[in-house]
């Protein structure tokens, strides 16, 4: 296979093109994202790119030798889903690992832990991922009290699913030396109980204390993650990821992996601050066809509502001691956007809570980031007022619909009922002129494309549930909705006129789920599945 050699800014790497196919595509509806021509009855796909889209018979066609001809059977025809915010490797590794995703209990969870001790048998410590207390009959976090007779011996961590808490077990504690006398790191908590006991729950900058525990993966256990990672997220319809907090070892690994054929989907990569000299060195740098693009950094301004540690300007309404945690000293922040400005890379900085979110938003104040398409990860909880902002300073709104409706069982019990006005605010981002991109933020939710796209058009819970005063206007229209997975996804990654939208010109990427999600009852939506993912003109997933 023929090697291409390719260059961005400062950056030269090699990589492997795809063996591109022709396809016709026809046999059910198509959407094209595009406002003057909506709809289609074919779309051609010729050497990777599309070259024809719309009704066949105002014009003759000259198709390549071997055009496969794929016979939608119903299923509707969108283009590319790109998924703006993810972890990958966190994906593959959510696979692979201790899941405790979907545990309704903790008692449930506690089995689950139980078992795969009992089937693993692992020497060393055990790290597990997926638990959130929401809607458990016992109504609060998980605790060491809870794994200790499980565990009396063997560290146990078993992180909260939204990667800012976990909770350790007695034996875990020991071992990393954490006890009562250990103080608080910036940015996290400790908690304790009422007798001044560790409760083993750790927060945001705390779970640092006991990350000596967790072994580094090798490079197989890297590489193994991903191709899980890849195998699920083309499943699920996904075209493109854009990843989170990436390590600069990943970055290259996955440059690695393109070069051998081995990322059938495109990737842009968010490198972790703390580990992005490279990119601040050199400036943005892809792998030519543009599988491996890495040109932002990621920061994190504040931590997560469920746990407490999003930032807030007043007290939490059901915790009124505290206001939630700032956990990167605005001085880091800083100097991070003012060399990234500097080499033309984009910020991605996690912000949840209002003040979280007016602290971000005053320090790209500052540097004026005109056309670098500065982002705030999650967007979650904004004043009102702070809104226009995003659009004033050009900053994107980088949202996960399916936050909304898993969070509506508790944010108005840690917000109150004032505060959530500007909380999941869709509707009015987009009022405002702000760019906003969906994503699902996976693993810390499940990651299937329809329950985002449910999530923003329904503002329900998959039951069809919502809370009182969950403010139904924030929910979005179908076109709004599509445009989020889509044409705004592919404008966050500079990729507007390449992705997003089915135009002649345009490369290939293209999604088709059983259901349509344009027509189809909102309850249906989430019962779909993805039936055909093409990347460059490639079938990377064909359900059987």
């Amino acid at each position: 296979m023929k090697l291409i050699l390719a260059s961005c800014a400062a950056s030269l790497l090699v990589s492997t093109p795809s063996m591109a196919q022709n396809l016709w595509i026809s046999g059910g509806p198509i959407y094209t994202g595009v406002a003057d021509r909506p709809t289609a009855e074919v779309v051609v796909v010729q050497d990777g790119r599309i070259s024809f889209v719309g009704d066949p018979k105002t014009v003759r066609l000259k198709l390549n030798p071997g055009t496969e001809t794929i016979d939608l059977k119903g299923a509707a025809l969108f283009p590319g889903f790109a998924d703006a915010h993810a972890h990958l490797r966190g994906i593959g590794e959510r696979e692979l690992s201790l899941n405790l995703e979907g545990s309704k209990s903790a008692a449930e969870a506690m089995m689950r832990v139980k078992a795969y001790l009992a089937a693993r048998k692992p020497t060393g410590p055990v790290w597990g991922r997926g638990w959130i207390e929401t809607g458990w009959p016992e109504g609060r976090f998980l605790q060491r009290s809870d794994l200790d007779p499980i565990a009396p011996d063997q560290p146990v961590l078993l992180v909260r699913a939204d990667g800012h808490a976990l909770v350790a077990n007695s034996a875990a504690l020991k071992a990393a030396g954490v006890d009562e006398s250990t103080p608080v790191p910036a940015g996290g908590d400790i908690l304790k109980g009422p007798d001044g006991k560790l409760t083993g729950l750790l927060v945001d900058n705390a779970m640092a204390l006991v990350r000596k525990l967790q072994l580094p993966p090798t490079e197989a256990d890297r590489r193994a993650a991903f191709a899980a990672a890849f195998k699920v997220e083309a499943a699920y319809g996904w075209t493109g990821v854009h990843s989170m907090s990436v390590s600069w070892p990943d970055v290259e690994l996955l440059e690695s992996l393109n070069a051998e054929g081995k990322t059938p989907l495109r990737v842009y990569n968010a490198v972790d601050a703390d580990q992005a000299g490279p990119l601040f060195a050199q400036g943005p740098r892809n792998t030519g066809d543009e599988r491996v693009v890495t040109r932002a950094i990621k920061l994190y301004e504040d931590g997560a509502l469920g746990s407490r540690g999003a930032a807030l300007f007043e007290p939490y309404a059901d915790a009124p001691g505290t206001t939630g945690l700032v956990r990167t000293p605005p001085e880091r922040m800083r100097d991070a956007m003012t060399k990234a400005k500097a080499v033309g890379i984009q910020v991605a900085a996690h912000a949840i809570g209002d003040r979280g979110n007016a602290n971000v938003l005053d320090l790209m104040a500052e540097q004026k980031p005109d056309g670098l398409r500065w982002r705030i990860e999650h967007s979650q909880v904004v004043r009102p007022a702070d809104i226009p902002r995003f659009a004033t300073l050009g900053v994107i709104a980088s949202m996960q619909p399916s936050h909304a409706i898993g969070d509506l069982h508790f944010a108005p019990a840690r917000l109150g009922e004032g505060r959530l006005a500007g909380a999941y605010a869709w509707e009015s981002m987009l009022k405002a002129g702000v760019t906003v991109v969906g994503g699902s933020d996976a693993p810390v939710e499940r990651g299937d494309p329809l329950i985002e796209f449910y999530a923003a058009v329904a503002r329900k819970d998959l039951a069809g549930f919502s809370a009182p005063n969950w403010h139904p206007e924030e929910a979005l229209s179908r076109a709004e909705a599509l445009k989020l997975f889509t044409s705004s996804a592919a404008y966050a990654r500079f990729a507007e006129d390449e992705l997003g939208t089915i135009e002649a010109g345009k490369r290939a990427d293209l999604t088709a789920f059983s259901v349509d999600l344009m027509t189809a009852p909102e309850a249906e939506i989430p019962k779909g599945h993805a039936v055909l993912t093409v990347v460059d003109g490639q079938v990377v997933y064909r359900k059987p």
